[in-house]
């Protein structure tokens, strides 16, 4: 089960998505992410998911490391489609007990279950196609601007890349915690909820004192190092814009364009 989980996970590869620069790939998707919220029309839907199997496609990823980023939140997903599917108004299709599913919220839970899935294949577009330290490089050239508000960009920049670079590692702990625990004859499969959950604490206080330890050395590691913040710091290779970037800005202009227009038009 652990495996399912792709967070922070980085796939190498000689694609077109990953010789874009990474704050332009940031960009679009946030674009994209507010694209997605104000999207009501079939045809605005049916754009978003050509581009999302386009950008795919195109990325030389296998079709399985993405359904495998969607797994963990199925429950999540299937949960929300459930809620409008039996709470909102409208014709009823059928009646279970004191619910009733109605047409309207069959149609509702099928878009937002659409939109979810989208937003978290484009947010695994973004993980897969650009590595951990390149999209903390662009994050912090991001918020570089806002430096004059009192914004630390370069300590953001820091965490969120210790953040995603320890996620692998502490899945990898868990799992490895888990594995010890069972042959030691824990039974994580079996008995009623209250039982599973009384073996979460063998998981945790371990997996909690690793972390703690972790942190410790990775501390300790950066002031032998003389780690003194992003102040006069430089970086072996320096971010830039290619043609490639640009290209690519025009083309999400178009697109956004494109479904301004099919929101205007109501088709």
């Amino acid at each position: 089960m652990l495996d399912d989980i792709m967070i922070g996970q980085f796939f190498p590869a000689d694609s077109l998505l990953h010789r874009i620069d990474a704050r332009v790939k940031i960009i679009v998707l946030f674009i994209f992410i507010m694209a997605v919220f104000l999207c009501d029309t079939r045809a605005d839907y049916i754009v978003l998911i050509l581009l999302n199997i386009i950008l795919m496609y195109i990325s030389k990823i296998p079709i399985s490391m993405y359904l495998k980023s969607l797994k963990p939140m199925l429950w999540i997903i299937l949960f929300t489609f459930i809620i409008h599917l039996f709470g909102d108004a409208g014709e009823p299709i059928v009646k279970l007990w004191l619910f009733s599913a109605t047409w309207n919220g069959l149609f509702e839970g099928t878009f937002i279950t659409i939109r979810l899935f989208v937003l978290i294949l484009m947010a695994s577009i973004l993980t897969f196609t650009t590595s951990p330290l390149v999209l903390t490089d662009a994050l912090e050239s991001l918020l570089n601007p806002f430096k004059i508000i009192g914004v630390p960009a370069h300590e953001l920049a820091m965490m969120m890349t210790i953040a995603l670079r320890f996620i692998p590692t502490l899945i990898g702990e868990t799992d490895k915690i888990i594995k010890a625990q069972k042959s030691r004859g824990a039974d994580f499969s079996s008995g009623n909820i209250v039982k599973r959950m009384s073996f979460v604490m063998p998981i945790l206080i371990p997996l909690f004192v690793g972390a703690f330890r972790r942190a410790d050395e990775l501390a300790l590691a950066m002031e032998a190092r003389c780690y003194r913040g992003g102040q006069g710091r430089t970086r072996m290779k320096e971010m830039k814009l290619e043609r490639l970037d640009f290209f690519v800005s025009v083309l999400v202009v178009i697109v956004v364009i494109v479904l301004i227009i099919f929101k205007i038009k109501g088709i």
